[in-house]
């Protein structure tokens, strides 16, 4: 077994044997793999050679009195067994190379079930499901590491990758759900999270509000009826659009430790590095380092994953020695707390009261004066020396939608200043994630095209920085992230954007105020600073890294988009982002044939753009051909 970091333990010597006190209370009781077969085909990758997949289910169990335990909300009233343990399992997938293996373990958090490293790393196809079936151009195969993705959040579907967590039974609590049909339908039928606990219409309540920050209202035509324990008919009433915003608080059941999620991650990937304290031997063999991936709501979790302290197991070693948390701007998830929803997050307009959105923001020790709090992400792996190496790499929507401004400043909007072991990245003009050879493309709710711009090339670049960073020590390209500076972001209200379709938009921003989650109905408390990084003539964000395509631009690439006429006009739409293109004279932007006379001329600052990426190491000159191919027509 390799040498892992570890916290320090309390021990003694007893008749001159060293006795360790461990908490060895949460562990993997059992690894049974269902099947074992080759992997597309025997195709080679390399030095790697072929691919062999590995289904499994992984067991746990954990003493829920253990300190390991004490901060999973609700574990107190969850059934154990005979033995006293809380016990739970995760479907499990992994992808191993048959021939020479890297020695470092790739794990991406699922995202909602479902893989997306394939599609922003691979190259590959995305699907409604958990796959692994489409290899692309099998970049990550190629670096011979071994794949592993495990479930961590309940009621998915059996199509996608989830995790098995006891029901606690006779305990009910306030959930509240939030609806925006975006159609014009005059009654929905919705699925609740929980059963209801109490079918009584007069315990619940409904009500309904045009946007976020307008006063909840019960109108004339509004109401509700269960249809049975999990669905409830809602009348809609005519006065309001089909971006409504509908709010229903019920009393539910059936709630689950949600925040056991967190430990079945940290708990499974230090039984496969081969650390001690499990039940079962790893089937895996010489895993030297690990690095984890969170791409959207994933990178939410794993952001939460280490600040409530799982990135170290119980033992005391460090579970990841790299963590990439891609596109989750400021915030954290929903998750470890009573009646969760981990899919739910905040946007400007879309669950905009969503929990997980609170302090601490950032990788740095801040006070936060609106709360009287001092924290950090990292507070809890700085006191037991079990941090990562962390990337942290944003778009624009994050700015917009995700409060990303304060990643990188204080609560009083002072800029930060990131320790040697983290690093910040934003991909300017890019929307919130896309696989590649994504398009743009219309649609009723939105009122511009959406973005089609995906960031493949450069997250490319970054995992293979983040290898070299954890096996070898070699420093990352340094931070790109406007605030850090102190420059580069300013107010929403401040930006000059050129006229896009005949006028010039005023966006909204997804703003942020304390809040007490625990507590219903939500109230506001004071605002924090929420800002966005300044633009172009073209509308398009400064500073950062500039794909080749926003580098050398054909339109105006935005990381938001607006709801039109008839659905909340004028409040964020989403995170799909916008593209407008460049018109053939000018309408406020220089027209294309202004920007490019020739297609040699486009052609040879895209070139010029990959050189700039290649040379500061945001591109590998290995991926400059297919970017080429795929540029936009001029």
């Amino acid at each position: 077994m390799k040498n892992l970091p570890k916290i320090t333990v309390v021990s003694m010597a007893i008749a001159g044997v060293m006795v360790v006190s461990l908490d060895s209370q949460a562990r993997v009781t059992g690894f049974d793999i269902s099947d074992t077969a080759d992997a597309y085909a025997g195709e080679r990758f390399g030095d790697a050679g072929a691919y062999q997949r590995v289904n499994a289910v992984a067991s746990f169990a954990i003493d829920p009195a253990s300190p390991r335990a004490k901060d999973i909300v609700d574990i107190d009233k969850a059934p154990v067994n005979d033995q006293g343990d809380v016990v739970f399992s995760t479907d499990v997938v992994i992808l191993r190379p048959t021939e020479q293996a890297s020695g470092l373990l790739f794990y991406e958090v699922p995202n909602r079930g479902r893989n997306l490293s394939f599609p922003l790393l691979n190259l590959s196809s995305t699907s409604g499901d958990f796959t692994v079936e489409d290899p692309g151009d099998g970049f990550l195969m190629r670096q011979g590491h071994t794949m592993v993705w495990s479930g961590w959040q309940t009621g998915l579907s059996d199509s996608l990758l989830g995790i098995d967590l006891p029901v606690i039974e006779g305990v009910t609590g306030e959930s509240r759900e939030e609806f925006i049909f975006d159609n014009h339908e005059s009654v929905s039928v919705v699925s609740l999270t929980y059963p209801s606990a109490d079918q009584n219409p007069e315990h619940a309540s409904l009500t309904v509000r045009p946007t976020p920050d307008a006063p909840r209202q019960i109108v004339e035509g509004l109401s509700f009826r269960y249809v049975d324990e999990n669905h409830v008919e809602i009348q809609r009433p005519s006065s309001m659009d089909g971006g409504a915003i509908y709010e229903f608080i019920y009393p539910a059941a059936q709630a689950v430790p949600a925040g056991l999620g967190m430990l079945a991650t940290s708990d499974l990937v230090s039984f496969l590095r081969g650390a001690q304290g499990h039940d079962v031997e790893t089937p895996l063999n010489n895993i030297e380092h690990t690095v984890a991936m969170g791409i959207s709501q994933s990178g939410r979790f794993l952001r939460d994953l280490i600040y409530q302290g799982y990135n170290a197991d119980s033992q005391g070693n460090r579970v990841f020695d790299g963590a990439m948390a891609h596109i989750a701007g400021s915030r954290k998830t929903f998750t470890n707390y009573p009646f969760a929803q981990p899919g739910r997050y905040s946007r400007q307009h879309e669950d905009h009261d969503a929990a997980g959105d609170q302090f601490p923001f950032s990788y740095v020790d801040t006070f936060d004066p609106l709360t009287d709090k001092r924290d950090s992400v990292l507070a809890a792996c700085r006191e037991n020396n079990t941090c990562p190496k962390l990337m942290h790499t944003d778009t624009s929507t994050e700015f917009w939608q995700a409060r990303a401004s304060l990643v990188a400043t204080s609560p009083t909007g002072d800029p930060l200043t990131m320790p040697d072991d983290v690093r910040l990245y934003f991909f300017a003009g890019a929307p919130h994630f896309n696989a590649w050879g994504a398009s743009s493309s219309d649609s009723d709710v939105c009122q511009y095209p959406t973005n089609p711009l995906s960031v493949a090339p450069s997250m490319r670049a970054l995992v293979s920085a983040m290898t070299s960073w954890v096996t070898n020590d070699v420093a990352p390209p340094a931070n790109r992230y406007p605030g850090l500076q102190g420059e580069g972001l300013v107010d929403n209200e401040a930006l000059s954007f050129p006229p896009l379709q005949g006028e010039v938009p005023q966006p909204p921003i997804n703003a942020l105020y304390v809040r007490n989650h625990h507590m219903m109905p939500l109230e506001a408390g004071e605002q924090y600073p929420v800002k966005v990084p300044d633009v172009d003539a073209d509308g398009i964000a400064l500073g950062g890294i500039r794909q080749p395509y926003v580098a050398v631009p054909l339109g105006t690439y935005l990381g938001w988009n607006l709801r039109d006429q008839g659905y909340a006009k004028g409040q964020l739409c989403d995170t799909t982002g916008s593209f407008i293109a460049f018109a053939s004279r000018d309408d406020g932007r220089k027209s294309v044939s202004s920007r490019y006379p020739t297609p040699d001329a486009y052609q040879a600052s895209l070139e010029h753009a990959i050189d700039e990426l290649v040379d500061t190491g945001f591109m590998l000159e290995q991926d400059r051909q297919w970017v080429m191919e795929g540029a936009p027509a001029l």
